[in-house]
């Protein structure tokens, strides 16, 4: 069984925690190189003691030199670093005939000007953007198989995108009216000191964040764009709520004048009836995220209320998970040609 050398960088946040965690009991991976300039010099079983005797967890953590990445002979590199830093090392790597996966937003926005408009600097890298592939499985399956680098879709995104991307290519909805609210548990923050974060900030506490411009925002809009055939712009509201993981979002759209409700039921099944991380739970369900923490899945819910006339559309995921590292192992399983659900089954 071929195994696929393979690298994280920036393996010590809670996301590189996730890919370890995945990478590890992936049958089709060996992982060669795990990097985190805290860590370097340390075992990955010692920094995170849960993988202890796990084959592979006595893989040392190095700095992220690319060239030293190179020299181990992997093919691909997860990139789990804050924007504006990951586009340096995707360079230095795709030059070294890497394959690139990166889950921070460096290369998911194909105009600079929005990546500076919402990142607050200039794009570091806009040559790259045109080769990169918006790595959103259930969307681009064939593109993410022959891509030399994804970028991985942000965790708000995915629980937005997958609902609402069927029902705007079938006109069924008016995109004018789109409103979406999510709350997120607190490691979409990041592993990091932060006084908002700390338990007793955020225990037995809810509140909104990011607003009116969260970053994700742009992404969101540019690919509800694609999919209408003009420009949408949407009213996105995030909330942080008090679990570890988990994002639950709940989106609203007027339905088209002489759209027949059950339209909205035949989309989604029409678009994800062979997904094998979406589960359709149906007209009036409600997803929770009790169901999809540690998962792939993303489960989606939908109801139509006649008062108002518009659709309501109820999506879970893992945060950690389907919104960011279990799908970029999804990304790196399609470009391998493995199974899309291969290390991800149990997880």
């Amino acid at each position: 069984m071929k195994r696929i050398k393979t690298a994280i960088v920036g393996a010590s946040g809670y996301t590189g925690m996730e890919l370890l965690r995945l990478l590890l009991g992936h049958p089709q991976v060996e992982l060669v190189a795990v990097t985190s300039r805290q860590e370097s010099g340390k075992a990955v079983g010692l920094v995170f003691p849960r993988f202890a005797k796990v084959p592979g967890a006595g893989l040392t953590f190095s700095e992220p030199d690319p060239e030293a990445i190179a020299a181990t002979g992997a093919e691909v590199a997860f990139l789990a670093l804050p924007h504006g830093v990951a586009a340096g090392i995707a360079r230095a790597l795709l030059d070294r005939g890497l394959r690139v996966i990166d889950l921070s937003a460096d290369f998911r926005l194909r105009d600079p000007a929005v990546y500076a408009e919402y990142y607050d600097h200039a794009h570091p890298a806009p040559d790259l953007l045109g080769q990169a592939v918006y790595g959103l499985p259930e969307l681009r399956a064939a593109e993410i198989h022959d891509a030399r680098l994804v970028a991985s879709p942000g965790c708000y995104p995915t629980s937005i995108l997958l609902p609402l991307l069927p029902l705007l290519r079938e006109r069924l909805i008016d995109p004018a009216t789109l409103v979406a609210n999510s709350m997120s548990g607190v490691s979409g923050a990041g592993r990091k000191a932060d006084l908002s974060l700390l338990f007793c900030e955020c225990n037995e506490s809810a509140r909104a964040y990011g607003i009116p411009k969260h970053r994700h925002l742009s992404e969101i809009e540019q690919e509800l764009s694609l999919a209408a055939g003009k420009q949408v712009r949407l009213t996105f509201i995030p909330h942080l709520i008090p679990v570890t993981a988990g994002i639950l979002t709940t989106t609203t759209a007027t339905l088209r004048e002489g759209v027949a409700v059950e339209a909205i039921g035949q989309a989604l099944e029409l678009a994800y009836a062979n997904a094998a991380c979406v589960r359709l739970l149906g007209r009036g369900a409600c997803p929770d995220t009790k169901n999809v923490v540690r998962t792939n899945f993303i489960d989606i819910g939908w109801q139509h209320d006649p008062r108002t006339g518009r659709v309501l559309l109820m999506s879970a995921e893992d945060n950690l998970g389907k919104g960011a590292g279990g799908q970029a192992l999804q990304s790196f399983n399609l470009m391998f040609g493995f199974s899309e659900t291969a290390g991800l089954q149990n997880s």
